[in-house]
């Protein structure tokens, strides 16, 4: 169990003569099994918004995706707000939407594997 599997995202901290500044940031070491069930719901959502099944509207799931993300999958390393800003606009579903494919099946991306062999 000393090998824990983890996920990263990088967010947009500051644009600066048209180059960006970028901040990394892992998840937490652990994260409980509990967070799962969550990350179940929150593709539920995804997937009934996307076949138009969707009681709720696209802006109040992305505010979902948003909290869950900032708060739960990340731990409040960041908040709400800096994510919101932080994500590029055409990437950002995506980013999201992978963040909780990372909780609920283990998912990793290859910018994330290249990342963690680095830091090891």
């Amino acid at each position: 169990m000393a090998n824990l599997k983890r996920n990263m995202i990088e967010l947009v901290k500051e644009v600066k003569e048209g180059e960006i500044v970028t901040d990394k940031y892992l998840t937490p070491v652990f994260i409980p099994f509990s967070v799962v069930y969550e990350a179940i719901d929150m593709t539920e959502e995804i997937d009934k918004s996307e076949s138009g099944k969707s009681a709720g509207s696209e802006r109040d799931l992305i505010e979902k995706l948003l909290d869950f993300v900032a708060n739960k999958v990340y731990n409040k390393q960041f908040t709400k707000e800096q994510l919101f800003n932080g994500l590029h606009a055409p990437d950002a579903i995506q980013t999201l939407q992978e963040q909780i494919m990372f909780v609920a099946q283990g998912s990793q991306n290859d910018e994330t594997k290249k990342f963690l062999a680095k830091k090891r």
